[in-house]
């Protein structure tokens, strides 16, 4: 469920109308529903909340601080993949004790800043990383809070990109080596490995692979303690799936995805902790743009708009179908024709939708992007020289700018001439 409807013809996000947003800040935009953003929340908090547990937003997945700012204040803790992401977590008030440092490739850079904040843990991808981390812990006089990620050769059943949890994927340490590692862990200096840490993919949309994965962790649970190794938490990921298309693949709800947790590792008397990203961001964002040219071809109709792959590279990038709303309701009522809506890009691969059926736009009309909420923002690049694009965030019948749209100037003067060119 989502905050956006049509209120006296014209797209709303809550109580705000899209056009008067326009308007005043221009386009193209992404836009975030508060409302939406807190509902995704408590629902998973709900689902979990006979269960010890901790759910660590994946900031990755939009990392604008007021909407790091939203999900905070409802509790959350953070899951980071850089250390950026780690400074804006502790820049919104995150506290340290609720940040999980993951990723395949941190720097003793980061793991030195990360160490020095005291964050909850560090989710270490292979023993490379264990010994460098071990080193940099044994420097500071500090001690790494650590849990393994092991991959269980899961087939997630979602888009090769976003694959995570497969042997050919470049996550973790294989199943089969993990005591092994557990073992070498427990033998150095800096280091206490209380955890273990499993993520399969992004935008799963069954339970099946789930409930494997989860078993196979909950074996080796036992596995490990039988050992000797104190595991007190289990890192279980994210990747539960949301709607793109209306008629799309359905996602299980919080509810199903809590009950095969409960189901499979309920009784390891483990905490469980969540990184959710995507079904908490996704549906509460949309892309405001703006149509300038519809284009006939003898073979087909292009709908020229002023955003583009630079602003949102899903589409091209992951074969991504975003739904797409006339932010003018009575545009819904024309009959839809076949189309691609395209960007300004000099490339064949700028387009937000190809060979869709959608109302006929004309120029200066506007459209939403939805589902835009996550992996939008957050992968924008200029290329072309294009300006960033404004994020905002709506709250009941407020706005506010919470990105601002650069300035050329600001662009261009991010370059900087050598002594012999100037």
């Amino acid at each position: 469920m989502h905050h956006f409807k049509y209120h006296n013809n014209v797209l709303h996000v809550e109580d705000v109308d899209i056009i008067n947003i326009a308007k005043d800040i221009g386009t193209p935009f992404y836009c975030y529903s508060t409302a939406t953003l807190e509902r995704h929340y408590s629902v998973l908090m709900k689902a979990f909340s006979n269960q010890n547990s901790l759910i660590c937003y994946a900031v990755k997945a939009n990392s604008n601080q007021a909407v790091l700012a939203t999900i905070a204040r409802l509790g959350a803790g953070m899951d980071v993949v850089s250390v950026g992401e780690l400074r804006r977590a502790r820049a919104v008030g995150v506290p340290a004790d609720k940040i999980i440092f993951a990723g395949v490739g941190k720097t003793r850079d980061e793991m030195t800043y990360a160490l020095r904040e005291h964050i909850l843990g560090f989710n270490v991808e292979s023993t490379e990383e264990l010994e460098a981390l071990s080193s940099v812990a044994v420097e500071l006089g500090e001690i790494a809070r650590v849990a393994i990620r092991v991959n269980p050769d899961v087939d997630a059943r979602t888009h090769a990109k976003i694959s995570t949890g497969k042997s050919n994927d470049k996550f973790g340490v294989p199943f089969s080596s993990a005591l092994s590692i557990y073992n070498e862990a427990g033998r150095l200096p800096g280091i206490i490995v209380n955890g273990i840490h499993m993520h399969i993919g992004s935008q799963i949309t069954s339970l099946a692979p789930f409930r494997e994965a989860f078993n196979l962790m909950g074996q080796l649970t036992k596995n490990l303690r039988h050992a000797g190794h104190k595991i007190q938490h289990l890192d279980i990921g994210g990747g539960l799936g949301v709607p793109y298309l209306k008629n799309g693949d359905l996602p299980p709800s919080p509810e199903d995805y809590a009950a095969i947790v409960r189901q499979t590792i309920g009784d390891l008397g483990v905490k469980v902790i969540l990184e959710p990203g995507r079904m908490i961001a996704a549906n509460a964002g949309v892309l405001v743009t703006r149509v300038i040219f519809v284009k006939r071809t003898e073979t087909k109709l292009f709908t020229v708009v002023d955003a583009a792959m630079n602003d949102l590279i899903r589409p091209t990038l992951y074969d991504a179908d975003h739904e797409i709303w006339p932010v003018s309701e009575s545009l819904s009522t024309n009959v839809n024709v076949l189309q691609d809506v395209v960007g300004p890009i000099c490339e064949t691969g700028d387009y937000l939708a190809q060979n869709r059926y959608l109302p006929v736009f004309r120029s200066g009309d506007l459209m939403a992007v939805l589902t835009a909420g996550a992996y939008g923002a957050v992968m924008a690049s200029t290329y072309n020289s294009r300006l960033m694009i404004p994020e905002i965030l709506v709250k009941e019948n407020m706005f506010a700018v919470v990105r601002p749209r650069p300035t050329y100037d600001h662009l261009i003067g991010l370059d900087c001439l050598p002594s012999w060119l100037s």
